[in-house]
């Protein structure tokens, strides 16, 4: 056997260990979770916390290094079939955060719908608890770039793409193209 054959063959069985392994650890999961649909799969490393308010359809595909949480007990998180989401994502859900259908989720992007209180002079911020929750909507088909933010009160519509290292304080109308920090609209995408 050639040497090139014997690195192929090793990476395919690398490749074969690591979604043998994703896809035990999703089964092992899957009673955790409100509901998780049939073919998600979760990449190990992954971080989870308050998997019972979560809701995950399916065809979904979550990243190694990503965190989900739901902080509080009527904190929820939704995720549509079809959404992949790419590594070191972050949603963070103390009210709610929906993802809707088929979303593409580059690496590194952070969702929350609510930030840490900071308004409290010689009180850390780690002791002031989270503040500015409202809920955080991104719509059927969009698209986040590598480093997008999305913070509180933000909806992105329907087809939308957030450009890489955007942090979008706004909501971003269905079918445009959104850039910068803060983000804002340079492009209208067809319709049709």
């Amino acid at each position: 056997m050639s040497p090139q054959a014997r690195v192929y063959n090793a990476a395919g069985a690398y490749e074969l260990c690591k979604k043998v392994r994703d896809r035990a650890f999703t089964m092992a999961m899957r009673r955790s979770f409100q509901s998780l649909g049939s073919h998600s799969q979760m990449s190990l490393p992954i971080l989870l916390g308050g998997t019972t308010r979560m809701t995950i359809g399916s065809h979904v595909y979550l990243g190694p290094d990503c965190w989900l949480l739901t902080h509080r007990p009527d904190g929820r998180l939704e995720i549509g079939e079809g959404t992949a989401i790419a590594g070191n994502c972050v949603l963070s859900a103390a009210l709610d955060i929906r993802i809707g259908r088929g979303v593409l989720f580059a690496r590194n992007v952070y969702i929350a719908d609510h930030r840490h209180g900071f308004s409290k002079p010689g009180v850390p911020i780690l002791d002031q608890g989270i503040e500015d929750l409202r809920p955080v909507v991104v719509e059927d088909g969009a698209w986040l770039g590598q480093n997008v933010v999305l913070l509180p009160g933000v909806t992105v519509g329907q087809g939308a793409v957030v450009g890489a290292n955007s942090v979008i304080r706004k909501d971003v109308p269905p079918r445009t193209v959104v850039v910068g920090s803060p983000g804002r609209v340079v492009r209208q995408l067809p319709t049709d």
